[in-house]
């Protein structure tokens, strides 16, 4: 049977998304061929991954993340900030949410474009020599490098994703450039496999290893530049101990429209 499914199209950063409303429950989340193909950026829709807004009795709404490989990922934090101004031009919410995704509770508020998203605290963090490895609602390896304009992303973060350590669970690889008036990333994200315009969890694990290595206390802002875009960081810092974590930056709509399923 052939049904057609209404679809949108957002962006943050320039990492981007398929976005459908799924309260009545007309998408199949369980059809990981179909996610994995309206994500391909040659056969489908094209997007790094696709969201479900779906209803919860306790909270304005659920999020359920897809990555581009069909499979249900961990948290997203610029999906997040999506899926925020999605519920907003839904009529879900107004200005301020309370949404439960795969890794807890978030609260958010937008205002125009601009979506400020809560992350989870971090308590801890290891060391694989130089490089840090955080969970920010996903896990994430961090490496301070210079001249990452032209660095080999792809090579190096894939090599890092599949090696012994982080194979085949896979981590996400942020790379790091100290520059005039904050800092440079460019991450390798598992799931999607490749290099994407901007990753969220990625650019709050890239701050948090900033003040790591800087030794940096007490409340905290740092600018983040990615490829898509620019994005900012807030937390406070007690030790090796994060709280009151922000992820802020723009989350818009591209387009939108049908797509035919079976």
């Amino acid at each position: 049977m052939i049904k057609e499914i209404q679809f949108y199209k957002y962006q943050g950063a320039g990492n981007d998304f398929i976005l459908i409303d799924n309260r009545n429950d007309d998408f199949d989340p369980k059809n990981h061929d179909l996610i994995e193909k309206l994500c391909h950026r040659r056969f489908g829709i094209g997007a790094d991954g696709l969201m479900l807004l779906q209803k919860h009795n306790n909270y304005d709404f659920q999020m359920v993340y897809y990555n581009a490989d069909g499979q249900e990922g961990s948290m997203c934090g610029n999906g997040g900030r999506c899926i925020v101004a999605f519920a907003r031009d839904l009529g879900v919410i107004q200005q301020n949410t309370d949404f439960l995704a795969v890794d807890g509770t978030h609260d958010a508020s937008i205002s125009a474009n601009e979506v400020k998203l809560g992350m989870i605290d971090v308590r801890e963090y290891h060391k694989d020599y130089e490089a840090y490895v955080l969970q920010t609602g996903s896990p994430h390896y961090v490496q301070f490098v210079t001249g990452l304009e032209t660095y080999p992303v792809y090579l190096n973060g894939s090599s890092i994703r599949n090696n012994e350590t982080y194979g085949p669970k896979g981590i996400n690889v942020n790379f790091v450039e100290k520059e005039e008036g904050g800092y440079f990333v460019r991450t390798f994200e598992r799931g999607v496999e490749d290099e994407t315009y901007a990753c969220g969890t990625g650019a709050v694990a890239s701050a948090m290893a900033v003040a790591l290595s800087e030794g940096l206390e007490g409340d905290l802002e740092i600018p983040i530049r990615v490829l898509g875009g620019q994005l900012k960081i807030s937390f406070h810092k007690a030790g090796d101990v994060f709280t009151q974590v922000y992820l802020s930056g723009p989350a818009v709509q591209v387009f939108n429209g049908k797509v035919k399923i079976s």
